[in-house]
């Protein structure tokens, strides 16, 4: 089959990643789904599987010598330990991709095991914010498409933000918006005008091992902002941003030895660029995906607006200064 290309690619991400949010809003409505724990403890959830085989089983199809490179793989499943949480998985893809056998649904999730291309590759996070899904808070389901180093177009799909949503970038030619429940022609996304400070509305991570709470804290107290900060789960962040239901994501360096996964901001960063944003790590500098799975050349993340972005990152580098 050959490449699709531009606009059809977009509408094959949003149609893989809304028949992925249709399953993962099927398996939260489920009591007693099941949870396994990956060898750094993190929790992966039935979701999890589900969504990255719809995803790549959708790419595939449509794009065959396409690499995905995606977070989970069927090893486990097809233990003797993980087979009850492979039925559960297979019957959950049934229920959107009636036929589907389990071995089709292991063997879809597999897909995900392609490696880093110099060229072109889709990155998966089948669900972006795994305890938020847990805890009945924000997630997101994040694709995108990276092609020599550069992130070309970026869907997230957000089960739980504004009634259920999708959001969705290319590269030069904007972000929109649309419900899940309705598909139709996005709606354009513009980021807030806002410029007072004191104002702005922040974002951060659940989470105070993803993000230096402390000093964002610290930040905001320097540059007169007043309203606490919201905490969310996942890229809906920076979905939140984009939307202009705020005006700053800060994700703030936990140690000087880490550094971001890819997965975790390629489909976010770009979809609030293309709505007139700006994405930076803390030193101003833009990200770098060229580096492998991680953002290695880059320390944190400052995600704004734009108007406020020069500001927070002076303040940024005067407390790094008089640290």
């Amino acid at each position: 089959m050959t490449r699709v290309a531009g606009t059809d690619e977009l509408e094959v991400a949003l149609a893989a990643v809304r028949e992925a949010a249709r399953l993962c809003q099927r398996v939260q409505r489920t009591l007693g789904y099941g949870v396994l724990t990956k060898g750094d403890r993190s929790p992966v959830t039935v979701a999890d599987y589900g969504s990255q085989a719809l995803i790549c089983r959708a790419l595939r199809a449509a794009l065959p010598h396409d690499p995905i490179v995606a977070e989970e793989d069927a090893e486990h499943l097809r233990s003797s330990n993980g087979h009850a949480v492979a039925g559960e998985v297979a019957r959950h893809v049934q229920a959107v991709r009636p036929g589907a056998t389990e071995d089709e649904v292991l063997s879809w999730i597999d897909e995900g095991s392609g490696t880093l291309s110099d060229e072109r590759f889709w990155i998966l996070d089948p669900i972006d914010g795994t305890k938020g899904f847990l805890g009945q808070r924000q997630y997101a389901i994040a694709l995108a498409l990276l092609d020599r180093g550069q992130v070309r177009l970026g869907v997230l799909g957000c089960p739980n933000l504004a009634g259920g949503a999708l959001f969705a970038a290319a590269r030069g030619k904007g972000a929109t918006f649309q419900r899940l429940s309705e598909p139709a022609t996005g709606v354009r996304m513009r980021v807030s005008r806002m410029r007072d400070l004191a104002g702005a509305r922040r974002c951060e991570s659940v989470e105070s091992g993803h993000s230096a709470h402390g000093i964002g804290h610290r930040l905001a107290a320097c540059l007169g902002i007043r309203s606490e900060p919201v905490r969310m789960d996942s890229q809906a962040k920076y979905a939140v941003v984009a939307g202009g239901q705020a005006e700053l994501y800060l994700r703030l360096p936990i140690s000087r030895s880490y550094r971001e996964k890819i997965w975790d901001h390629a489909a976010g960063a770009l979809l609030l660029t293309e709505a007139g944003g700006q994405v930076t790590d803390v030193c101003g500098q833009p990200l770098d995906f060229s580096c492998g799975t991680t953002l290695s050349r880059n320390r944190g993340i400052v995600a704004t607006n734009g108007i406020m972005h020069a500001k927070v990152i002076e303040a940024l580098t005067e407390m790094c200064d008089d640290a």
